[in-house]
């Protein structure tokens, strides 16, 4: 190893294993480093303040400037940064006397953050491994830049940084900043072994092995198999993979639209769902609401928009119950720090879809936090509040004597307050509070202090008492189904867990309350597809039966062909397992009858109306509604509309209003199949505007399929009965009508004072009461004259709402969309040209 270092780099106390020095040099290095490791050991903080001893001289910055930089030469392990042995006595009887390690006096400036933030959580840590990682990471990744430009170092260093504030240990911290080494530079994890030891190899090399993986439809389940296995042998991998994703979500601008939906997706569905499981809310929140934003941009600002606007009165509220509990509480002689719940924009929209109640019954609901300093005291605090509040039947909930799986412990209740309306209350201790905001984290975050384990679970659950990565661990072994593991992911485990035996006195676990059905799923797939009944305990007992610990359960199945699960089965089985497999089960078996069914009540709620199937039935037109209602493709609409997911009526609604309403897809309809004289007058002030080059005095009619307006590119085609029909050059119809040149004709924009043009235009809000009545008081104070309305809900709280209308002045159409998008809760207006 070179002894030429720096003044201001730590000395180590012995060489790294196999890249240091013998004896004797190590000794030389550590005589002639003495002077400056003495003057570097002047400034650092006194014991238990954040005071500092007097700076260092001018002298002493400027020997630091003037040290030459040493560089290991790649692939190998000798960083040139510890020179040798600090020997002298007196440097270490001064150093005794701090009862901490011998820490470098001077950091690298952008490693100060970091140092401080970790230091708040623990005042002990040994900040010299940072540095020797931090300053591996930059050497290794020096030349290498992120899509925003910045110096890729700055990724791994904002992901040390995110878990430096989650409170997590020094090794974490150590990998975190070297995650990326191992993929991306000729940084081996040999070396980052050998420099680092076992324990940080074994975290880069995990959080190395899920960056390896391509996350997709395909390989969903491949993605939770390596995530599980790798959190099974030491759940900060995914804690570092958290950090990971969640700084690369907070810089997702830079990357294009295809890539940010990807990651973004990908957060939405597996990240988050497993920070949840950790207990690692404040990750998941932010996960979240990022993910949203990127997803449903509409969604996430008309929500934004709304609780911007709602703040005021509810913070006036809030303010009301806080003032008036913490009173309460000071008048017991409670200690308590009593704060409003924050409210985050993807948790009301979930809220709002789950419950199918409006924003404001959501947001208007206030949360109120109540931290104490021990477990005594929260009791007694829940006293004092159900004593000063009504509280409200059924809506108590122990979780501290009953922690949720993920570690989450306090209290809940919800009590009736000001003008009647409810207020939801959390009590907890801070240490409980710490766990509930960080989860698994803060077992490394409090682990040091005395009180760790006085109020909240203790740290070996944390690892130990994870039993959902086992389940999913054993899963993955029988399928590689990814929606299996999704599922699971986003369903609480039970905390209590039943234990049974199969007839050969193997032991599975089951979700408490289950029964021989989730038995038998669990035992195999095909075994509770086939079950038909069940022993227990050597005695017949109904399906539905509940089981209990040390049963011992046996399965009877039948071989034809068409057994399989019931309907009713979903109505008390209680594992994810056997819920997901028997409803795979009828979206494959079922599948083919629905969309039969659909095909029928299509043709059915047509026939009604008297519309002709063959012409409203397009493919075209088709599609158009199935990506309307978040449908991969026609095959799926019909589905959806056998399984009663979508009504028929609904899409036929859409049909005919992407001819301009019941009356235009009949005439157009009529138009095209049925040669007739055409009129040679027109009502007054309905004139189409439109004029035919060279032509006078023939009939002209503004196609319903595409509603041209002035401005539009437009195109003439010669309809059978001899007039004209003008369509956009964009229209659906397009391909089919130009397959007839010779009957295209050139056609210009002559609008008059009598012009009238058909617009249609569609609205998409977050459905709530009075939606539709606030949209078309809108467009009647714009004067418009509204032809018809359609409006559909989709499943995750979406109106789509569909108007056509008359306008004299296309031009005032911007002006109207301006006014529609005013309306609360909508998030966008548009105009439509087509059925699409």
């Amino acid at each position: 190893m070179s002894q030429e270092v720096a003044p201001s780099v730590a000395v180590a106390e012995t060489s790294p294993a196999g890249n240091g020095p013998d004896k004797a040099q190590a000794a030389k290095g550590a005589k002639a480093a003495q002077p400056a490791k003495r003057e570097a050991a002047a400034v650092l903080p006194f014991p238990g303040t954040n005071e500092q001893a007097p700076a260092e001289t001018d002298r002493g910055a400027e020997d630091r400037a003037a040290a030459p930089e040493v560089r290991a030469a790649p692939g190998t392990n000798q960083l040139g940064m510890f020179a040798g042995v600090p020997s002298g006595r007196r440097v270490r009887a001064r150093l005794s006397r701090f009862n901490a390690p011998w820490q470098s006096a001077s950091v690298s400036e952008e490693l100060e953050p970091l140092i401080a933030a970790h230091r708040a959580a623990h005042p002990k840590a040994d900040i010299r491994v940072l540095q020797k990682a931090y300053e591996t990471a930059r050497q290794w990744h020096e030349g290498q830049f992120r899509k925003s430009g910045d110096p890729y170092i700055t990724h791994p260093l904002a992901v040390a940084s995110i878990l430096a504030d989650l409170g997590m240990d020094t090794t974490t911290l150590v990998a975190a900043l070297l995650h990326d080494t191992i993929e991306d530079t000729p940084y081996t994890l040999e070396q980052a072994r050998a420099d680092f030891g076992d324990e940080v190899a074994l975290l880069v090399d995990g959080v190395t092995k899920l960056d390896k993986v391509k996350l997709g439809d395909s390989a969903k389940a491949e993605t939770i198999r390596k995530m599980v296995v790798s959190t099974a042998k030491d759940p900060r991998v995914l804690v570092v993979k958290l950090a990971d994703r969640l700084h690369n979500m907070r810089t997702l601008t830079f990357l294009p639209v295809a890539k940010r939906e990807q990651k973004a997706r990908e957060t939405l569905e597996i990240l988050a769902p497993l920070a949840h499981r950790l207990g690692m809310n404040t990750v998941k929140w932010e996960l979240e609401d990022l993910s949203f934003a990127t997803l449903f941009p509409k969604r996430f600002k008309e929500i934004q928009r709304l609780v911007s606007d709602h703040t005021p009165q509810r913070d006036n509220l809030l303010k009301q119950v806080t003032d008036r509990v913490q009173a309460d509480l000071r008048g017991s002689k409670i200690n308590a720090k009593v704060t409003g719940r924050p409210k985050h924009l993807y948790s009301i929209y979930q809220k709002m879809i789950v419950r199918g109640r409006d924003f404001n019954e959501i947001y208007d609901l206030v949360g109120v936090r109540i931290l104490v300093d021990t477990v005594r005291d929260c009791y007694a605090a829940l006293g004092v509040i159900h004593a000063a509040w009504q509280p409200v039947p059924g809506r108590f909930k122990d979780y501290i004597a009953m922690p949720k799986m993920n570690f989450y412990q306090s209290l809940h209740t919800t009590v009736i307050g000001p003008n009647g309306k409810p207020v939801e209350m959390q009590i907890r201790t801070h240490a409980m509070h710490g766990t509930a905001e960080y989860g698994i984290a803060a077992h490394w975050k409090y682990k040091e202090g005395p009180k760790a384990n006085s109020t909240v679970v203790g740290p070996s659950s944390h690892i130990d008492g994870m039993t959902w990565l086992r389940q999913l661990l054993d899963w993955q072994r029988e399928t590689s189904d990814p929606g299996e593991f999704l599922d699971a992911l986003r369903h609480d485990l039970s905390s209590q867990e039943v234990f049974v035996f199969t007839p050969k006195g193997e032991v599975i676990a089951l979700p408490n309350g289950s029964t021989p059905v989730d038995f038998a799923y669990a035992v195999h797939t095909e075994v509770g597809h086939r079950c038909i009944g069940a022993r227990v305990n050597s005695k017949l007992v109904p399906l539905e039966s509940v089981l209990s610990n040390g049963d011992v359960i046996e399965i009877f199945t039948s071989k034809s062909e068409s057994a399989g699960p019931t309907q009713d089965w979903l109505g008390f089985v209680k594992s994810s397992r056997a819920r997901t497999k028997i409803r795979q089960y009828f979206n494959k078996e079922r599948r083919d009858e629905a969309i039969d069914a659909g095909k029928d009540s299509l043709a059915r709620a047509m026939r009604r109306q008297g519309l002709p199937l063959q012409r409203l039935l397009t493919a075209g037109g088709l599609l158009a509604i199935a990506r309307e209602l978040h449908l991969s493709d026609i095959t799926s609409l019909y589905a959806a509309v056998g399984e009663g997911q979508v009504s028929a009526q609904s899409v036929v609604q859409r049909l005919v209003a992407g001819y301009g309403g019941e009356e235009g897809a009949v005439e157009d309809i009529a138009e095209s199949t049925i040669p007739t004289r055409p009129s040679r007058t027109r009502a007054p002030g309905h004139d189409p505007g439109v004029a035919v080059k060279g032509v006078s005095n023939v009939w002209i009619k503004l196609a319903r399929c595409c509603t041209p307006v002035p401005g539009d590119q437009v195109y003439g085609f010669m309809t059978r009965s001899g007039g004209i029909s003008v369509h956009r050059e964009d229209c659906v119809n397009t391909g089919d009508l130009k397959a007839q040149p010779e009957r295209l004709v050139e056609v210009t924009w002559k609008p008059t004072a009598g012009s009238m043009f058909l617009v249609a235009i569609q609205v998409e809000a977050l459905d709530r009461h009075k939606l539709l009545a606030d949209i078309t008081r809108a467009l009647s104070e714009e004067r418009v004259n509204i032809l018809s309305a359609t409006v559909t809900t989709t499943r995750d709280r979406i109106a789509v709402s569909r108007f056509s209308f008359e306008m004299a002045d296309p031009k005032h159409l911007g002006h109207l969309l301006n006014a529609v998008r005013g309306v609360e809760g909508v998030m966008d207006a548009y105009r439509v040209t087509s059925g699409a």
